[in-house]
């Protein structure tokens, strides 16, 4: 374990991933390629005792993800313990399952707060790219989430199949009376990174799209606000990844598996323990795993004397991993780092869509695909 100069504050942000199951099959989930090896869910009453231990901890916020969280049925049970004890509950969903049946029963739970996907504002690339039918289904959703008063939250991952079409996202989300839009383009993470290849964008759609969202800004002004994320690899300085390693973000997997972020488990030499025989608090604190990449101890050249490292904590673990080897690497994205030049060949050789046949090389989120690949 790397020494700690830094003190670790409480976390602030609870992320339960209650299953990986999921009637998705994206090709940029950011779901482990793995999931597959992974698939035995924490049961009720251990997620209540994780919730609670978290609140105490001083964790203000949970977000109920997956996977798909309403394929469990214990989903409004754990939202109105949450909701209970204190906690701002966000629900990140696919849609698929939410009928009025569970939105009106969510409600009574203390939901505070929706958060619906959308792959593509058309029908054909949205269920192309989820490998299912399920356009309609989500827009049946979108009404109800209006009906039931919740704040109208869209998201659309973004990548080289749907970028040319964010006009249409944005009046799509606008149709919707969406007052929240989050355009995040791909994280390459997980599924995308397997797929990394097909889904890269050029620099030239990056820019296009950008001022297609800021024209809408312009226009709309605070009728939608439109949060648009560059993807890391279009920029020379990396993100904050989760605020900083073990800073302000926990996620708790559906295996039960305690983890600083949601792709650190597949790190090599980290220990992340299991809720199911170590409390929140001791993984929190005094585990090798959250406290190895901590404050900045850690660090190596160039992001030990960088006048920036208290602002960016060296970028993302899991990157500088996949992309050198080595997690206590400056992350890549740094035009700082010896392997920026990774970064770079992965843009100059982006694909640009071609022909039809291209899309069939995606390799889609399955549990078949997950044991082949994983």
């Amino acid at each position: 374990m790397h020494a700690n100069s830094h003190p670790a504050s409480p976390p602030l942000w609870l992320l339960a991933e209650l299953t990986y199951r999921c009637p998705l099959h994206c090709a940029f989930c950011y779901n482990p390629v793995d999931f597959a090896h992974h698939e035995a869910e924490l049961d009720t009453d251990t997620w209540c005792r994780v919730i609670g231990e978290a609140r105490k901890m001083g964790a203000a916020q949970i977000g109920f993800s997956g996977g798909e969280p309403l394929l469990r049925d214990d989903l409004e049970t754990l939202v109105a313990y949450a909701r209970g004890l204190g906690f701002y509950t966000n629900l990140i969903t696919s849609g698929i399952g939410l009928n009025e049946e569970r939105i009106d029963a969510l409600k009574r739970a203390g939901l505070d707060h929706i958060q619906l996907s959308f792959q593509d504002s058309t029908r054909e690339l949205n269920d192309f790219l989820t490998s299912t039918r399920t356009f309609e289904r989500k827009q049946r959703v979108a009404t109800l989430i209006k009906a039931y008063d919740y704040p109208m939250v869209l998201n659309c991952v973004l990548h080289r199949f749907n970028l040319p079409h964010v006009a249409q996202i944005i009046e799509m989300a606008l149709d919707m009376g969406a007052e929240y839009l989050e355009l995040a383009n791909t994280q390459y993470y997980g599924w995308a990174m397997l797929n990394r290849e097909q889904l890269m964008p050029t620099a030239e759609q990056l820019r296009e799209a950008e001022a297609v969202v800021n024209r809408y800004r312009e226009r709309i002004g605070e009728r939608c606000r439109i949060l648009y994320v560059v993807p890391d690899y279009f920029e020379t300085r990396p993100k904050a990844c989760m605020n900083g390693w073990g800073s302000v973000f926990l996620a708790v997997a559906p295996d039960g598996t305690a983890l600083p972020c949601h792709a650190a488990r597949f790190l090599p030499g980290l220990d992340f323990p299991n809720v199911r025989d170590t409390s929140l608090a001791d993984i929190w604190y005094h585990s090798s795993g959250f406290n190895a990449y901590r404050g900045d101890a850690w660090m190596r050249e160039p992001c030990r004397n960088c006048d920036e490292r208290e602002a960016d904590h060296g970028g993302c673990r899991c990157q500088a991993y996949m992309l050198t080897g080595d997690a206590a690497a400056a992350d890549p994205v740094c035009s700082k780092s010896n392997h920026h030049a990774a970064i770079e060949h992965a843009v100059r050789f982006a694909r640009i869509p071609t022909c039809e046949g291209d899309e069939r090389l995606l390799v889609f989120r399955s549990r078949e695909n997950s044991r082949r690949f994983g």
